[in-house]
C-alpha cells in the first residue's frame, strides 16, 4: 500500500496543500466569524438584562390595585397631532404714560409617533412648517410622569415673535426668545392616583381618585432686539429669571370607558432675577408679593377596548410677576390629539 511513497510521513503530507499564502486569510475569518458571534452573544445578554430589569420595575405592584392596573400589553404605539403656542403680555409706565405690550409666536404644529414599553417611551416629531422653511423656531420636550412624582422640561428659541410694545408695532425677526421652564410634582396620594394613566397612558384608572400635589417651577429666559427691531429698541434684552414652590390638586374622574383629568398647581415665585437692558443701561424689577406661577393640565381618555384608546391632553404653564401697574405675564401652552394602540 505504502510501495509509492518514501515513507509514511510523505504520504500523510500528501493531501495537505501546502499554500501559506492562505492560512492568515483563513485565520482572519475565523476570527471575524468568532468576533460576530461574540458581539450578537453580548447584544443578547444586554438586551436580555435591560428587558429583564424594565420588565420587573414594570411589574412591581406599589399600588392599589382597586384603583390601579398596568395594561397588559408591554407595548404601546401612538399617532399624535401638537399644537403649541406662547403669547407674553405686559403692562408699564413710561414718562408717566402707560402702555400695553402684546406679543405672540407663530402656533407650532407637530405630528408624532411614540412608542413605550413597559414604562420607557420615547418619540419623534415632525414640523411642516419648519420642513418648508416657513417656521425655524426650535422647541424641545422632555416629560416624565410617574405616580409618584414626575418632571416636565422645554426649551423654547423662536424668531416669530412679534405684535406690539406700546405704540411700536414689531414684526416677526424683531426680536430673538429664549425659554426654558422647569417643573416638577410630588402626589401623596400615589397608590390610587396616577398622572401617568392620564398624561401617558402607561396605567389605567380603574375607580375615580385624586390626590395633594406639592410642585416647584423654574422659569428662565431672555427676550433680546435683533438688527431688524425698530431704533428705539435698538440693544434692548429683557432677562427672566424666576423659582417657585407650592401645591395643588389633581383628579381622575373615571365614568365606564371615559377618564377626565384636571389638576392645578399654583406656586408663589420666591426668588427672581428679572431685568431690563436699554442703551447698556441695566434695571432690576422689584419682588412684588405675591408673584405666581402656575402648572395647569387635563386630559380626556377613551379606551375602546384592551387594544385601541384614543384622547386629547392640554398642558399650560404661566408666569405672573410685577404689580397691578406694572407687571408682565407669559403664558405657554400645548395641546395635543392622539390615537393609540396596544401590543
Amino acid at each position: 500500500m505504502f510501495s509509492r511513497y518514501k515513507s509514511i510521513k510523505e504520504y500523510i503530507r500528501i493531501p495537505v496543500v501546502e499554500d501559506r499564502g492562505r492560512r492568515p486569510a483563513i485565520f482572519l475569518l475565523m476570527l471575524i466569524v468568532a468576533s460576530m458571534a461574540f458581539a450578537q452573544t453580548r447584544r443578547e445578554i444586554v438586551r436580555e438584562r435591560v428587558d429583564s430589569l424594565l420588565r420587573t420595575r414594570y411589574e412591581q405592584v406599589t399600588y392599589d390595585t382597586l384603583y390601579l392596573a398596568r395594561p397588559q400589553a408591554k407595548l404601546t404605539l401612538k399617532l399624535r397631532g401638537n399644537l403649541s403656542h406662547n403669547s407674553i403680555h405686559a403692562r408699564y409706565e413710561k414718562d408717566g404714560e402707560k402702555f400695553r405690550s402684546n406679543l405672540n409666536t407663530d402656533a407650532r404644529v407637530t405630528f408624532s409617533m411614540g412608542v413605550n414599553y413597559m414604562g420607557l417611551a420615547v418619540g419623534a416629531a415632525i414640523n411642516p412648517a419648519h420642513l418648508s422653511g416657513k417656521n425655524k423656531d426650535i422647541e424641545l420636550n422632555l416629560n416624565a410622569y410617574y405616580n409618584r412624582f414626575g418632571v416636565e422640561a422645554y426649551y423654547q428659541l423662536s424668531k416669530t415673535l412679534s405684535g406690539s410694545m406700546g405704540d411700536t408695532h414689531l414684526e416677526k425677526g424683531s426680536l430673538r426668545l429664549a425659554s426654558f421652564y422647569l417643573t416638577g410634582y410630588y402626589a401623596f396620594n400615589y397608590r390610587r392616583f396616577s398622572y401617568p394613566a392620564a398624561l401617558m397612558q402607561s396605567y389605567i384608572q380603574k375607580r375615580s381618585a385624586g390626590s395633594w400635589l406639592v410642585s416647584f417651577a423654574y422659569q428662565g429666559g431672555s427676550i433680546k432686539a435683533t438688527d431688524e427691531a425698530p431704533d428705539e429698541l435698538d440693544g434692548a434684552r429683557l432677562y427672566v429669571g424666576n423659582f417657585a414652590v407650592g401645591g395643588g390638586y389633581g383628579y381622575n374622574l373615571v365614568a365606564k370607558k371615559w377618564l377626565f383629568h384636571l389638576s392645578i398647581q399654583p406656586n408663589i415665585i420666591i426668588f427672581n432675577n428679572n431685568s431690563l437692558k436699554v442703551n447698556g443701561e441695566k434695571n432690576t424689577a422689584s419682588y412684588h408679593f405675591p408673584e405666581m406661577m402656575f402648572n395647569t393640565r387635563a386630559a380626556i381618555i377613551y379606551n375602546m377596548n384592551k387594544k385601541w384608546f384614543f384622547g386629547s391632553t392640554f398642558v399650560m404653564n404661566s408666569t405672573i410677576f410685577g404689580d397691578y401697574n406694572e407687571y408682565t405675564e407669559q403664558w405657554r401652552w400645548r395641546a395635543r390629539a392622539f390615537v393609540g394602540m396596544r401590543l
